[in-house]
């Protein structure tokens, strides 16, 4: 049986944006965010990002200073008892047109393999307009977090906005399909 997944976008979504975070020390988690995860796996779904991190193929961030960034986001959250079943980053630069970044596909059809994931019973949350385009690019139920004012005019639709968790947690526990 295949397992259905939160997809999750990771700055502005899970961590406060800092830009191109170089620094452990600028990893924040935002309220709430802790909460609706041990929600969405007590729910049993399982957890994972994706996420652009176009700071590296850009020379922004270097690839230690990424790592260590992604070790502290990792750390503060398995500190609230959260396990990412896996984490992706597309490193690339935007006009690198490679097929991981986001809207492109890639690095969730990647997971969707490894992880043996049922995309149709599967959402893709972020705070960007890409990440919802993501979700719909894969068939999958999107939500956009934090809905930005210049996002309200886009003819990308969400299937749900929110500015807080707790109402995204309750608008997906309370449209989960059955599974036949």
């Amino acid at each position: 049986m295949k397992h259905k997944a939160i997809f999750l976008d990771r700055d502005g979504t899970l961590i406060v944006d800092a830009g191109y975070p170089n620094d452990p020390e600028q990893v924040q988690l935002i309220p709430g965010a802790a909460e609706a995860l041990l929600t969405f796996v007590n729910a049993g779904y399982l957890l994972v990002v994706i996420s652009n991190q176009s700071g590296i193929g850009r020379g922004k961030i270097k690839p230690d200073e990424a790592q260590r960034v992604h070790q502290r986001f990792v750390e503060l959250f398995e500190r609230q008892g959260i396990h990412f079943s896996g984490v992706y980053y597309c490193p690339h630069a935007p006009e690198e047109n490679c097929n991981c970044r986001k809207p492109a596909t890639g690095l969730i059809e990647q997971a969707v393999m490894e992880l043996d994931i049922d995309v149709k019973h599967s959402w893709m949350i972020g705070d960007k307009l890409s990440d919802v385009q993501t979700g719909l690019n894969t068939g999958m139920k999107s939500i956009l977090f934090r809905n930005h004012p210049s996002n309200k005019e886009k003819e990308i639709q969400p299937d749900f906005q929110s500015d807080e968790w707790q109402p995204i947690v309750d608008y997906i526990l309370n449209h989960e399909e059955v599974r036949i």
